[in-house]
């Protein structure tokens, strides 16, 4: 049986202080030496270093434009005029439509506004029928005058039947006609001095044919009392 010999030195968990390994030079892991950090200001004065890894870029030549690219600028400006000429006509349709539907509400709602209301009872269809005989009838009865009461005759038979026949009906005619003669004021100025002049002369004739008229009953009740007086002498 063979018996292995246990080496008769010691281990020590340190190396023991008298070990040969001390006297063997080690080399540090940092370097004593303190390292050297350029300031901002020599980097920024240090000379710019040109590597081969980053050639310069030499300056590109202009070179002129070919027919391809000329013949491309037109065809863009002739589209663009045709855009904006195509845009121009369609606002200037939108804008048309508007103002004539605009107009045709502005007409339709003038036409309605001339009606009479519906609790009044007067009716338009029959009246202006009558209205246009007594603009008819006038016209025939001044028709052997001269040019003057040819046109004034009917015309003042037809309005005069018309205030009587339409009185509500021709009150908003009025009142349209005198909103569309505001707006000029000189026109308003002379209608308002023509109707005042007319109720004048209305006024004053109405006067005079009520003492006309009371004229008349007085003399025909003179006439009556003195026939009743000559009948009862008769008697």
């Amino acid at each position: 049986m063979t018996t292995w010999a246990m080496p008769s030195r010691e281990l020590y968990a340190e190396e023991h202080p008298s070990s040969e390994s001390s006297d063997i030079s080690r080399k540090p892991i940092y370097d004593d030496l303190p390292l050297s950090i350029p300031s901002p200001a020599a980097v920024a004065a240090a000379p710019a270093v040109n590597t081969p890894d980053t050639p310069k870029t030499a300056p590109t030549a202009r070179t002129a434009p070919t027919p391809t690219d000329r013949l491309a600028s037109q065809i863009r400006r002739a589209r663009l005029a045709a855009h904006a000429s195509a845009q121009r006509t369609e606002d200037a349709l939108d804008d048309a439509l508007s103002s004539a539907m605009n107009t045709e509400r502005s007409v339709a709602g003038t036409i309605a506004s001339l009606a009479p209301p519906k609790g009044s009872g007067e009716r338009l269809l029959p009246g202006s029928i009558y209205v246009l005989v007594a603009a008819m009838a006038g016209s025939i009865v001044s028709r052997n005058r001269n040019i003057l009461l040819r046109f004034s005759v009917p015309a003042a038979v037809g309005l005069g039947a018309a205030y009587t026949i339409l009185p509500l009906t021709m009150r908003n005619v009025g009142d349209l006609v005198w909103s569309w003669e505001e707006k000029y004021p000189e026109l308003a100025r002379r209608h308002v001095q023509v109707k005042e002049r007319v109720e004048r002369v209305w006024e004053t004739g109405k006067a005079h044919s009520q003492m006309t008229v009371g004229m008349v009953e007085e003399k025909v009740g003179e006439a009556r009392g003195a026939v009743e007086g000559w009948v009862k002498k008769g008697r």
